[in-house]
């Protein structure tokens, strides 16, 4: 999230005002104690001299690995999507797409939101976003669940926050730390390869 102004009560109580740069979601008042802000050393590259890299999202397994060249360096359980509806249903639309796709977008927050009225969901500042497929796909941080090694999302790579942010460090592009967002062109960033 983004603070946009400060203001200080009688009492001394300071208060952020909230925002988000990209989206749009509420602005809203807090308390200044829930925050901290983040540092450009949250932000830096891992690994930055390295040129093959490769991200593997293991929908079978419910993982992600990271390679340069043959060696693993990160591995953790995520969350990517539901094949089957709580019915049991099959529901293509949920699954995460397989294949090998560049990162075209990263982002340190953004709002997603999607699905119908009931059945859908509206998130603000969800973290370390890293976009690999052109309807939204991405890796990210999830704060709603802690359900990792179970297929739960709607086509997403849910991630703990800090393997979200460790995996948004790492592969090219290198976002950097103002504006926190960096959207690339062909041929894109590193590899994302969703295996079954």
């Amino acid at each position: 999230m983004w603070i946009d102004q400060v203001k200080t009560e009688a009492d001394g109580q300071m208060y952020y005002r909230v925002n988000e740069r990209y989206g749009y979601g509420d602005i809203l008042w807090a308390s200044a104690e829930a925050f901290r802000p983040l540092t450009a050393d949250e932000v830096a590259p891992i690994h930055p001299d390295v040129v093959e890299k490769k991200v593997v999202v293991d929908t079978a397994r419910q993982t992600i690995s990271c390679f340069e060249g043959n060696r693993e360096v990160y591995y953790a359980q995520v969350s990517t999507g539901m094949k089957f509806d709580i019915n049991g249903n099959r529901v293509d639309h949920w699954e995460t797409p397989l294949g090998a796709r560049p990162i075209w977008r990263k982002l340190i927050s953004v709002h997603m939101t999607g699905g119908a009225t009931g059945g859908g969901y509206d998130l603000a500042g969800v973290s370390w976003t890293t976009l690999f497929e052109g309807n939204g796909v991405a890796i990210h941080s999830t704060f709603w669940h802690i359900n990792f090694g179970e297929a739960m999302s709607h086509g997403c790579v849910n991630c703990r926050p800090e393997d979200a942010k460790w995996v948004f460090r790492w592969p090219q592009p290198i976002v950097p730390f103002d504006p926190g967002d960096l959207t690339v062109g062909w041929p894109g960033g590193t590899v994302i390869d969703v295996i079954e």
